[in-house]
């Protein structure tokens, strides 16, 4: 300041203020006196502070007020003249700095009311400038006044002010901010500031902040609210405000003072609270807005984007997220999302050109597109940000292409329509013409009828946008056709040359860093180099992080940018464009190939070759790759042929050569155009430069090269450089000019790019050798594919180049090298590298000379191969099962030849890949006697390993060891198959697991001869292995088999195979694949089986036997289940196999009697094993040591019990199943349906007594009620009519089948078991007795089988003649079998009648209910025997029954038994069957002999023990006896049987019974002669009854007479009258009591009425009815007297 502070300038001022003051004091001499007087006392204030002050400045500013004062007051005069007088004597104030803060205060006064005058306001806004920027001295109130001041002045209606306002506005906001970093800058120096940003950062006080800082911050908060539309907390007096003022002065603030919101919590407090979700909110309308659906979406219109809002707040959000990103992560993410949204098709096109601008301004930052990436895309639950912009950049190009934009419908109109006509001229358009006179092509994308211009917008690498700098603009601009386009463009561009450029920069750091170090490290001691590595270790920290980034960043854009780069290289029609899109695609395609991303790299290659072939040019390499599949399907252009340029991608493209594709049969012509040549030219560049790191891509590039050196037909010359000029063959090659000058270019690069690759290392080198490799079988096929072709010079040239090669590699192992080859194994496989590539060729006589060439070198230097055999064996173990049987038969030739003479000679390594390549052998289906040839060659090899084995384990051990500390040194996990075993166990494990294939071959013939050798090995070699091996040899080999046995098994085909080939007859049991299948699987399950048998003292200490016998049982389950006889009953006989595991060593391992072993044990032992093994060879625990243990006395195995019994009762549960499963009906018949043979259901039923000693401690009731279920629904099965001569016996033979003896047999078992077992076990009686009831019902019921029709045994017919027919199904015979049933009920129910349980569960009630079926059908049964044996099986069990319940009378137990008893004997005594006709009367004699034994048993065992026995059921005795004794005739007899056929012998028995019990003398207790009054008033009812009838009945017939059989009734009933009262009267009379005289004298009417009738047989039997009533006939008083007596 020292201009203002110098002598003169201090006198020049107090003049100046002297002559202001006078010119004031002279305007306001007439108006204004009292302004005039302030002036002069002001005149002498000034003098007199220059005269008494040195500081004449600082004293100035301390009577600034003072000083002032008058001109305030004249200000205050409101004159024009004056006011602009007093505000330039101000501002001179101001500008010297001797204004104080209370003056300055005035003056904002003053100049407020002038504003609210609307005076001088220019003038205002300059002073208030001034007074702001000159100096520090406003603050807070006076502060904020000012600033609204100029606020308010610039909402006024002129436009000059509002302008100078607004620019006074933008600079006072600046300045406030200003004053805040200068003093920052003051007190940095005083004081270090505390750390940024504390715990608490939402604190909202202002307290600690500083003067200035104070300030701008409530500046920028009220910015924040007035932009909210909310009040200001600060700007007091604010009138109105607009939103785009707000958001410029945020973004001026935001942008140029960033340094303040970073150091400053309060202020980035500000950030995060107030501007993001300002932001966020005023972006509202834009994203809910879509473009033509704000009508019909929502009743509420939706509010429309406004143009001048939404690009500045896009601004703010470019702003923020530059300088504020690492404050604002969330926030940024919800921008940035914001942004992609704004790129969608349905927004306004304005929208889409600005937010492209915006996405451009990030694009150019590649640090922050990184940190994007570290921020979002690297987190678990984010979103993948940065993925997101570029997929929606690419997405925003293609929606370009494929929706015309809006913006000029003409053009796009015009355009397309002149590439429909197919015409290759610019659209005619105005802005098109050329400068150079004639019409150029304007720089375009076109694609399907869309043409799309590029602009020129931005030099590359900095984003300057148009539309978010247009300001002044209200109405969204119109965008021109081909800006947002070009926009994207140049997005994609400088994101790839950012990104690229900033990885390759690192990544050239981190090379640098660490190459001196590992030099030094190769160089120095062992010492010296564990310090670098220490030192390097924090390095390789940060350039793994490093890594991470970059590759994820590649992985997050690669899809996106490679889909719209393919897309725009498609639609391009600009040279430079095409460079600019190839040269992208070229850096990304090095980029990924030097950060090893081999799917990224591929993928960008592959787009460059497509883009150098003629469209849809075939060429497989390009189809197959990965990348092809992943971003080129959606962008392909359909329908191009390729024998004429179709007009859509490639109209605009001048086509400047044609020529023959490459093909196995050229057809037609291809061409070529600009572009494909330029496509060329970036390839040959990229082979180039960056042939280092293309890998495995070294495949596409050459074979796309190949098929262009050979569309444009350039010729090999002499000196091997490719020159141009194509020989006769090609015809149709047609070059342009335009071509001709490039093509001696594109062949000089092509001939020396096999020059450059001296260059690269050994890895990339490889990778070239075998592209070539691959590349040359591929030119082969085209050679070999087509006889046309074979005179072709090139087909010729391919067979010398497979003689050169074999000649090559025999030369060189036959050379005789310094230090010889099998020391120089690198050397050695490089020689036998191409030999092996050959493999990969199809054609046969290049195979044969390739396997000619291995027998040659097998034959001369087989013994020195040494590190070369994984080579020569994969030569022999490449061939495949296509190729023709001549190649297959040389190569297995080498292979015997290898098996006989070289497996002693090569290393002990290579021996997996022998089993490898024999097993192979085996698969293949060209030659049956090769496949087994070669099992039998696994054979061989197995014994090799069994007598060398020691040797080969000792190798491998130490190879193993010498491998394992390989992998540690690289940090690698060693890995092969079978790990954790040893090597060696490792080489029997492989044997096994390539026999197990074979078992699953398709021929059967393989599969018998692979499962016996399989079987064979791991029974004779199995000793060699570790016990822990066991383990593999039963999960890995033995239940994968089985598995995929299983498998195979249930799928295979039904159908017939009609011969095996050639005269062969196929045996009717196998003629299915089904059937063959079903052979292996028994095969299989029974070698496993064996294995578990004989080897468990091997497998039960395997911590997971349990399990393993569990996945066998399941195996067992599912063979016993499948729909095969043949497989089901094998499953059982293994499956009894495993059980009865008496003691686990089988026959073959014991002798009777250990002497009889002539191998002298110790001298075996000896011979085999050396001193110095870790392990003896054949372990100490083999044959010797094992027959001691077993010859002794111990038992053989000792196991936990606990875990034994576990396993019998899984085996018990699988039993349940394949129990349950097997014998449950189906639900639907037909001819189909499987139904479970007889023999298997025997054998399954046979399994249980055994299994059952084993798990009866064990065995509770809910198990005895699945076996019954099995039982049950075994029996129930029927057998098929063909088979059951077999099964059954003939009808009349009453014998058992196998099945139903086993079934009883397992009863039987249980039933013993019961006896001697414990109490709880007893409990099992009852359903023991439900199971045989059950059985016994079946000589009444047969069981149905499901829905199952069976005939009846009698009339299935099983003739001869009906063999084929389909088999109908036969009910068993089962009366037989009931029968044994019952006996077996009764025998068991003598035994148990008292026990407790039978008892409680009324097992006699259930006998005699079930019993009651048979005897109640009676000559209804199927059999006579039954009901006979049923009678007396009721009589024996009622003789044994009722005494036990008699006995528990008074506990309620038996009390259902009585009535089920009672009707018993009612339904047999009394039966609704009908006697067959042909019953003779003998017959008939004895079965009523049977009827009156049951009489005899209720007189002898129930009614003399009536008090014990319930009332009612006595009374139904009664009424039984009385039906007995009087209707017991048949109804059906013809009148001549009748006198036989009336029981007469029962009718007496009953009558004879019923009055036995009426008038027993010893009445003992009133109970009993309740009985016989009971007896006696029955008894005379029904003779009423029976009485009445007849009267009625004899009156109605009139002269016929009745029936014959009432006429018996009646006379049965008059004799038994007779009898009646001749036995009243014997009995003594007090057992008699009135009732019955009554009842007797009461039938004396009756009889009275008979008279009457007219048979005569009745009235002589009436007579003798009345006779003894006389002695009833006294006088009447007597009675009375005797009554009253």
């Amino acid at each position: 300041m020292s201009s203002t502070n110098s002598p003169e300038a201090v006198k020049k001022l107090l003049e100046n203020m002297q002559s202001d003051l006078r010119a004031l004091s002279l305007e306001c001499k007439k108006k204004f006196p009292p302004v005039k007087e302030a002036a002069e006392s002001g005149i002498i204030k000034v003098k007199t502070i220059a005269a008494r002050n040195t500081e004449i400045l600082a004293a100035l500013k301390e009577n600034s007020s003072e000083v002032v004062q008058p001109f305030l007051m004249g200000c205050g005069t409101k004159e024009p003249k004056i006011t602009q007088l007093c505000l330039a004597a101000i501002q001179r104030l101001m500008s010297h700095e001797v204004v104080s803060e209370t003056a300055a205060g005035n003056i904002i006064n003053m100049l407020w009311q002038l504003m609210e005058n609307s005076l001088e306001e220019l003038k205002l806004l300059q002073t208030v400038l001034v007074l702001l920027t000159t100096n520090t001295v406003v603050h807070d109130e006076a502060l904020s006044k000012a600033i609204v001041l100029c606020f308010r002045l610039h909402f006024t209606k002129d436009n000059i002010t509002n302008n100078t306002a607004a620019a006074t506005v933008r600079q006072v906001v600046t300045v406030v901010f200003e004053r805040m970093v200068a003093e920052d800058e003051q007190h940095r120096d005083i004081i270090e500031q505390p750390a940024l940003v504390q715990a608490n950062s939402n604190r909202r006080s202002v307290s600690t902040l500083k003067p200035c800082a104070k300030d701008a911050y409530m500046l920028f908060q009220d910015l924040c609210q007035l932009v909210n539309a909310d009040a200001p907390y600060w700007l007091v007096g604010m009138t109105e405000m607009t939103r785009t003022f707000g958001l410029e002065l945020l973004e001026s603030v935001l942008n140029d003072f960033p340094q303040v919101f970073l150091q400053h919590q309060e202020f980035s407090f500000l950030l995060k609270e107030r501007v993001c979700p300002l932001v966020i909110k005023l972006f509202s309308p834009n994203i809910k807005f879509r473009q033509g659906s704000n009508t019909s979406s929502s009743p509420a219109p939706v509010e429309k984007p406004y143009f001048p809002i939404c690009m500045r707040l896009l601004r703010v959000v470019s702003v923020l997220i530059k300088q504020f990103y690492s404050l604002l992560v969330t926030e940024c993410e919800i921008f940035l999302s914001l942004l992609v949204k704004f790129l969608d098709a349905d927004k306004p096109q304005w929208l889409r050109a600005v937010a492209v601008e915006s996405i451009h301004r990030l694009c150019v930052q590649p640090q922050l597109l990184r940190s994007f990436c570290q921020s979002y895309d690297m987190k678990q639950h984010s979103t993948k940000v940065f993925r997101d912009i570029v997929n929606a950049l690419g997405s925003f190009i293609q929606s370009l292409f494929l929706v015309p934009p809006t913006g000029n419908p003409a053009t796009a109109n015009q355009a397309g329509n002149n590439n429909a006509g197919g015409t290759v001229s610019a659209p005619a358009n105005p802005g098109m013409l050329g400068i150079g006179g004639g019409v150029t092509l304007l720089p375009a994308f076109e694609y399907r009828g869309t043409w799309i211009p590029i602009l020129t917008i931005t030099v590359q690498g900095s984003a300057k946008a148009t539309y978010l700098e247009m300001l002044d603009k209200v109405e969204p601009p119109t965008i021109p056709e081909g800006y947002a386009m070009s926009v994207a463009f140049h997005c994609l561009l400088d994101l790839v040359r950012g990104i690229t450029s900033m990885i390759e920069g690192e990544l050239g750091e981190t090379e640098t860093e660490c190459q001196p170090t590992s030099e030094a490290a190769s160089s120095t001691t062992q010492s010296s180099e564990q310090q670098e590595l220490q030192s390097t270790a924090d390095e390789m920290d940060k350039e793994i992080v490093n890594k991470a980034v970059w590759e994820e960043m590649v992985n997050a854009c690669w899809c996106g940018l490679l889909a719209a780069l393919s897309l725009l290289l498609d639609a391009s029609t600009d040279e430079a464009a095409t460079e600019n899109i190839l040269k992208a695609e070229l850096t990304m395609a090095a980029l990924c190939g030097r950060l090893g991303l081999v799917t990224s790299r591929d993928a960008f290659i592959t787009a460059i070759c497509k883009g150098s072939l003629p469209p849809h040019y075939a060429l497989t390499v390009l189809n197959t790759t990965t990348a092809a599949t992943l971003s080129n399907k959606s962008y392909s252009i359909q329908g191009q042929s390729v024998m004429m340029i179709s007009p859509s991608s490639e109209s605009h493209q001048q086509v400047v050569a044609v020529g023959q594709p490459l093909a196995v049969q050229p057809q037609g012509t291809v061409m070529l155009t600009s572009k494909n040549i330029q496509c060329m030219r970036t390839l040959l560049n990229l082979a180039h430069c960056h042939g280092a790191v293309l890998g495995t891509s070294w495949q596409l590039v050459l074979a796309t090269l190949q098929h262009l050196v050979w569309i444009l037909g350039l010729k090999p010359s002499s000196g091997g450089a490719l020159k141009p000029g194509r020989a006769v063959e090609g015809p149709s090659t047609v070059l342009t000019t335009a071509v001709m000058t490039d093509l001696p270019v594109i062949s000089n690069i092509l001939s020396r790019l096999f020059e450059s690759s001296q260059y690269l290392d050994d890895v990339s080198l490889h990778h070239l050798i075998n592209a070539l490799c691959s590349l040359s079988l591929e030119a082969m096929d085209m050679a070999y594919g087509n006889n046309k072709v074979c005179q072709h010079p090139n087909s010729r040239m391919r067979e010398w180049g497979a003689e050169a090669l074999t000649s090559l590699i025999k030369a060189g192992l036959t050379f005789n090298h310094d230090p010889p080859l099998s020391q120089n194994q690198r050397l050695q496989l490089l020689l036998l590298n191409p030999l092996k590539e050959m493999s990969s060729i199809n054609h046969p006589d290049i195979r044969l000379k390739q396997l000619e060439c291995v027998l040659q070198i097998l034959q001369s230097q087989g013994d020195s191969l040494g590190p070369g055999w994984p080579l020569v064996l994969g030569v022999m173990g490449a061939i495949r099962n296509d190729q023709g049987e001549s190649l297959i038969r040389t190569a297995f030739q080498c292979l015997q030849l290898v098996v006989t003479d070289f497996l002693p000679t090569m290393p002990c390594s290579c021996l997996q890949i022998v089993v490898d390549v024999a097993g192979s052998f085996g698969l293949h289906n060209q030659e049956l006697n090769i496949s087994l040839t070669s099992i039998g060659l696994l054979w061989n090899i197995s014994d090799y390993f069994f007598q060398r084995g020691e040797i080969i384990e000792k190798e491998l051990n130490k190879e193993e060891a010498a491998q394992q500390k390989q992998a540690e040194e690289k940090g690698v996990v060693l890995n092969r198959p079978f790990h954790p075993a040893p090597p060696f166990d490792c080489l029997w494990l492989c044997l096994y697991a390539k026999l197990g294939e074979l078992c699953v071959d398709p021929r059967p013939a393989v599969r018998k001869s692979a499962g016996q050798t399989l079987f064979s090995t791991i029974g004779a070699h199995g000793t060699l292995l570790q016990h822990s091996t066991w383990h593999t040899v039963i999960w890995k080999v033995l239940f994968h088999l089985l598995d995929r046995v299983r498998e195979s098994s249930t799928t295979a085909d039904k159908e017939k195979i009609e011969s095996g080939g050639g005269n062969i007859l196929i045996h009717h049991s196998r003629d299915t694949a089904e059937k063959q299948w079903a052979e292996t699987w028994v095969l299989t399950l029974a070698g496993v089986a064996r294995i578990f048998n004989t080897r468990r003292y091997l497998l039960q200490p395997l911590g997971d036997f349990s399990r393993a016998w569990d996945v066998l049982l399941d195996h067992i389950q599912s063979a016993a289940l499948s729909k095969n006889n043949e497989v089901s009953l094998a499953a059982l006989k293994s499956f009894q196999e495993i059980l009865q595991i008496v003691s686990p060593v089988r026959d073959s391992d014991k002798p009777e009697t250990p002497p009889a072993v002539n191998v002298p044990v110790s001298v075996l032992l000896g011979s085999i094993s050396g001193p110095g093994l870790s392990r003896p060879f054949v372990r100490t625990d083999s044959i010797g040591e094992r027959l001691g243990r077993y010859s002794s006395s111990e038992p053989p195995i000792v196991t936990d019990e606990l875990e034994d019994l576990n396993l019998w009762w899984a085996a018990w549960n699988t039993w349940y199943r394949i129990g349950s499963e097997s014998t449950k009906p189906p639900i639907t018949f037909d001819k189909l349906t499987f139904i479970p043979s007889q023999p298997f259901l025997t054998a399954l039923i046979q399994i249980f007594p055994a299994l059952y000693q084993h798990i009866k401690t064990g065995f509770s009731m809910d198990d005895l009620q699945k076996l019954g279920v099995i039982l049950h629904s075994a029996v129930s099965v029927p057998i098929s009519s063909d088979a059951s001569p077999f099964i059954l016996p003939s009808y009349t033979e009453a014998v058992l089948t196998s099945l139903q003896e086993a079934v009883l047999t397992a009863l039987d078992v249980l039933q013993k078991a019961i006896c001697i077992g414990s109490e709880n076990m007893q409990i099992m009686y009852p359903a023991i007795f439900d199971q045989l009831l059950a059985f016994v019902e079946f000589s009444c019921k047969p069981p149905q089988y499901g829905q199952l029709e069976t005939k009846h045994i009698a009339n299935a017919k099983y003739n001869q003649i009906q063999l084929f027919a389909p088999a109908e199904w036969v009910a068993l015979n089962y009366v037989p079998f009931a029968e044994r049933s019952l006996e077996v009920v009764v025998d068991l129910y003598q035994k148990t009648a008292c026990h407790k349980a039978v008892v409680n569960e009324k097992v006699l009630q259930n006998i005699i209910k079930t019993l009651r079926f048979p005897l109640s059908l009676k000559y209804s049964c199927p059999s006579e025997s039954t009901w006979k044996l049923a009678v007396s099986s009721l009589l024996k069990v009622l003789s044994i029954g009722l005494p036990v319940a008699r006995q528990h009378a008074s506990s309620g137990k038996f009390d259902s038994m009585w009535p089920e008893l009672a009707n018993t004997f009612e339904d047999f005594l009394f039966t609704k069957s009908i006697p067959p006709d042909n019953l003779s009367i003998q017959e008939f004699q004895r079965n009523e002999c049977i009827d009156v034994e049951v009489v005899q048993l209720i007189s002898t065992e129930i009614l003399p023990y009536a008090n014990f026995i319930p009332k009612e059921f006595v009374g139904q005795i009664m009424t039984m006896l009385n039906k007995g004794s009087i209707h017991s005739q048949s109804s059906s007899f013809t009148e001549a049987e009748i006198d036989i056929r009336l029981r007469e012998e029962f009718s007496k028995m009953c009558f004879e019974t019923l009055l036995q019990f009426s008038f027993s003398n010893k009445v003992t207790t009133p109970q009993e002669g309740y009985i016989s009054r009971m007896a006696l008033s029955v008894l005379l009812k029904r003779s009423q009854d029976v009485l009445h009838r007849y009267i009625e009945d004899e009156r109605l017939s009139g002269k016929c007479p009745l029936p014959r059989q009432q006429v018996t009734e009646i006379i049965f009933v008059l004799k038994a009258v007779s009898t009646l009262i001749d036995s009243l009267k014997k009995t003594q009379p007090e057992n008699v009591d009135e009732n019955t005289w009554a009842q007797v004298i009461a039938l004396y009417p009756t009889l009275v009425e008979c008279i009457t009738c007219s048979s005569s047989e009745v009235c002589s039997a009436l007579k003798e009815a009345l006779v003894p009533f006389k002695d009833f006939m006294q006088p009447p008083a007597s009675k009375v007297q005797n009554g009253e007596s």
